[in-house]
C-alpha cells in the first residue's frame, strides 16, 4: 500500500515537473517570435529605420519628377522637409489603418508608390469637383494641419489633392475624414505626434 502511495506521488511529481518545463518552452517560443516580429526585418521599426534614411522623396519634386521615379518603378520614400521621428510614424501608420478598407489611400505615407502618385495627380487635373464638393473639399483644406494636402505645392500636394477628390467623389468622404487622411498622410517628417497618447 505504501509503495502504490508512494508510486503515485511520484508520477504526480514527474507530471508537475513536465508541466512545468512544458510551460517553460512555451514561453520561449512565444516569446522569441514575438521578439522576432518586433525587431525582425519586417518590423515597424526596422522599416522606420529604413525610410529615414531613403532620399526619394523631395519637397521641390513635381509632376515631371514623380514621372521621372514612375518610369523607373521607384517608391518615393522618407520625408522632405524633417528627420522622420518614430512615435509619430507609429502614430501615423497605426491611425491609417482606419482606411485600410480603401486601398487607393497609401498605407504608409513615407513610403508611396510613384506610379500612384502619378495617377493621382493626373486624376486631379482632369477632374473637376462640383459645387458642392469644392465646398466640402475648402472646408478640409481649413481643417486640416498643414492647411491643404500638405505644407508646400509639391508632388504631395497634387497627388493627396487627387486622392481627396477621388474620395470626395467615389466613396462620399467627408470634410473630417479627408482632413485626417491627409493629417495622417504628412510626409514632411518631424514630431507632430499627440502628445495625449
Amino acid at each position: 500500500m505504501k509503495n502504490e502511495i508512494k508510486i503515485k506521488k511520484k508520477i504526480i511529481y514527474l507530471a508537475l515537473v513536465g508541466l512545468f518545463f512544458l510551460g517553460f518552452l512555451l514561453y520561449i517560443i512565444i516569446d522569441n517570435s514575438v521578439l522576432k516580429e518586433n525587431l525582425g526585418p519586417n518590423s515597424l521599426e526596422a522599416k522606420f529605420e529604413m525610410l529615414k534614411t531613403s532620399g526619394t522623396n523631395a519637397c521641390g519634386g513635381g509632376e515631371s519628377y514623380v514621372s521621372q521615379l514612375s518610369a523607373d518603378g521607384t517608391r518615393i520614400r522618407g520625408s522632405c522637409c524633417s528627420t522622420m521621428d518614430f512615435h509619430s510614424y507609429k502614430e501615423q501608420i497605426e491611425g491609417l489603418k482606419k482606411y485600410k478598407k480603401y486601398k487607393i489611400i497609401p498605407e504608409d505615407p513615407y513610403d508611396v508608390s510613384a506610379k500612384w502618385a502619378e495617377e493621382m495627380i493626373e486624376y486631379s487635373k482632369e477632374t473637376q469637383l462640383s459645387s458642392g464638393q469644392q465646398d466640402l473639399y475648402n472646408e478640409a483644406m481649413e481643417m486640416s494641419m498643414e492647411g491643404g494636402p500638405c505644407c508646400c505645392k509639391c508632388w504631395h500636394w497634387y497627388a493627396y489633392e487627387g486622392l481627396a477628390k477621388n474620395l470626395i467623389i467615389n466613396e462620399n468622404f467627408s470634410a473630417e475624414q479627408i482632413a485626417e487622411v491627409w493629417d495622417l498622410s504628412d510626409a514632411c517628417g518631424g514630431d507632430h505626434h499627440n502628445h495625449e497618447t
